[in-house]
């Protein structure tokens, strides 16, 4: 039985594991009288853009250097080297005032014993979407691993460092539109679930920007069928300018014939050399 934390606070087992993790933080000394340079000097040796965060964090004018100090080593001490936690303080500035036992343990408590990632792969999540240490654990988190959870991420494809980005979706807003779009191409919940599943960056996709318009491409001018899109879900993760276009046109042209996956799923010299194959093929045949 796993015990959650009651406190929001990593459990000894953690500490204990993070002491030989923990990065050097770089220090900065000096008269009391600079203490605002001191903190420009810290975050600038994270290389965290002071003018950005001062604007988008009006408290850290007035914060003391120990909150900058405790918040990256609360970041430090899950894994993250000095550069990921710059990366991270420079992407959401909020994060330098905030409070590492209310704000930060707890999302760290969410992922080791709800999602129940092993502790390396906290590290991986928090560097893949450092938006999660922005997102409440109540009201965000909890309510969307629950939705996916009855969606079927769990045993064999639950929630990995590559997938809980998902995480910070909205349910209502963001996932649901994605699989009601789907469901409405014609393709039963139960198959768009298990699409879903084989390929869970689906559900990373703008219905606007990606699925209509490569649906709309795929089933007017290819003539597809929903039942290929069953097959291979992929589909909507290649460019439609760059890659469906381009290739379906060459394949027209030449009244050459290719699944979906065999028409994306290759390098564009691979591409080439089937496209060739196939017109010698054809020409072989009509000669016959």
């Amino acid at each position: 039985m796993i015990l959650h934390l009651q406190i929001p606070f990593p459990s000894k087992h953690t500490r204990n594991t993070l002491k030989n993790h923990v990065s050097p933080l770089p220090t900065v000394t000096g008269d009391s009288g600079l203490k605002f340079r001191q903190k420009l000097l810290f975050l600038q040796s994270l290389k965290v853009n002071t003018t950005k965060a001062l604007q988008l964090n009006p408290n850290l004018r007035a914060a003391p250097l120990s909150t900058l100090h405790s918040i990256t080593q609360c970041l430090s001490s899950m894994g993250l080297g000095l550069s990921a936690i710059g990366r991270i303080l420079d992407m959401y500035p909020q994060l330098l005032t905030a409070d590492p036992y209310s704000d930060i343990y707890p999302i760290f408590d969410f992922l080791l014993h709800t999602v129940q990632l092993p502790f390396p792969e906290i590290q991986k999540s928090i560097t893949r979407c450092p938006r999660i240490l922005v997102s409440d654990p109540e009201t965000q988190l909890k309510p969307t691993f629950d939705f996916l959870t009855e969606l079927g991420f769990v045993g064999t494809n639950k929630l990995t460092s590559q997938t809980t980005l998902l995480l910070v979706s909205s349910v209502e807003c963001t996932l649901m539109p994605k699989i009601e779009y789907l469901v409405g191409l014609g393709i039963e919940y139960e198959e768009v679930r298990n699409m879903v599943l084989r390929s869970p960056g689906l559900l990373t996709f703008s219905v606007e920007n990606n699925y209509r318009p490569k649906a709309e491409y795929f089933l007017k001018e290819m003539n597809g069928d929903v039942e290929e899109i069953k097959r291979f879900p992929q589909y909507f993760s290649f460019s439609l300018e760059r890659k469906i276009k381009p290739r379906h046109r060459l394949l027209m042209e030449h009244g050459v014939f290719m699944s979906l996956s065999a028409m994306l799923k290759v390098s564009d010299g691979e591409f080439n050399v089937r496209l060739l194959e196939k017109r010698l093929r054809m020409a072989q045949e009509r000669r016959l």
